[in-house]
């Protein structure tokens, strides 16, 4: 028996790297599997391989961009399987670009499939699976580059929304018992191959393969409670990234002004300034104080 035997799964952006691991690994275990990806002959490709090794599959060239297409990519699962028990928002773009030179038609490609796509696919799920009543769950995939990454400006704030709105849908889904998670995986994919910085980061001994596992246990009923989660996997390390919050200390007065703000960011809140980006690089205002020489009396 698998871990996902009986379970139905979406899995967005399948038909090469990433969304193909997942796909083999949930036929694997188990599941009826709707491979997606807007490369139609590529998702036929996947399901096949699915199929010629026992599983059930079919395929979707659906674009996840078009919320009508988004609703057939749901309702194939239906059709086909009889139900709905997760979805993978899978499907995104990415290119490095320096801001000041960025394509706005670019831009918006990515907006529309890494958040227009997710919200838009993840919509029509959570509407069939409330309407099953059983539960269910929806992994979206997030990015490390949220954080901040240099030349991935776009990127990085498609996958900043991904992972603000898995917690938002968490809460709104917990009463429906619907579990809702963010992934931000790391492997060598065609996504890297352009990059000389990625390939660098990102060795070929990190394959798809060794993220999917963390894919299928928040698909399966293993992670009943877990949601609400954003959640890293680069292969050899897997660890739980930590919620934005309001930092400590927390500065009052009755009123604000460019004086009393200035004077805050000069005296306590200039100690407690963050780190930024996925480098942590420290603001150039801590740097300056770190490099003067130590004063003598």
């Amino acid at each position: 028996m698998g871990i996902l035997d009986g379970k139905v799964v979406v899995i967005t952006g399948a038909g090469r790297g990433l969304g193909e691991a997942y796909a083999m690994h949930a036929a694997q275990a188990g599941a009826s599997v709707v491979v997606n990806d807007i490369d139609a002959d590529l998702a036929d490709r996947v399901a096949e391989h699915i199929r010629h090794f026992g599983g059930r599959a079919t395929s979707s060239g659906h674009t996840v961009a078009e919320p009508e297409q988004a609703e057939e990519i749901i309702a194939l699962a239906i059709s086909e399987f009889g139900r709905l028990d997760g979805l993978v928002n899978n499907a995104g773009l990415n290119y490095e670009a320096l801001p000041w030179e960025d394509d706005p038609k670019r831009v918006r490609e990515a907006v529309e499939v890494n958040v227009l796509g997710v919200i838009y696919t993840g919509m029509a799920a959570m509407r069939a699976m409330r309407s099953q009543g059983e539960g269910g769950s929806i992994v979206n995939i997030s990015s490390g580059a949220f954080l901040g990454q240099r030349k991935l400006g776009a990127y990085s704030a498609t996958k900043g929304a991904v992972a603000s709105l898995s917690a938002s849908w968490a809460l709104d889904l917990e009463s429906e018992g619907i579990r809702v998670n963010a992934v931000c995986p790391v492997a060598h994919t065609r996504m890297v191959w352009w990059s000389e910085r990625a390939l660098r980061a990102v060795s070929a001994d990190r394959t798809p393969a060794k993220v999917a596992p963390l894919v299928l246990f928040l698909l399966s009923e293993a992670s009943h409670g877990i949601t609400g989660q954003v959640i890293r996997c680069n292969g050899p390390q897997l660890h739980l990234v930590g919620q934005p919050y309001f930092k400590q200390p927390i500065l009052e007065r009755e009123t604000w002004d460019t004086a009393s703000v200035e004077r805050a960011f000069t005296g306590v809140l200039q100690a407690h300034l963050e780190p930024f980006g996925l480098e942590k690089r420290m603001p150039p205002r801590l740097r300056e104080l770190m490099e003067q020489p130590p004063q003598t009396a």
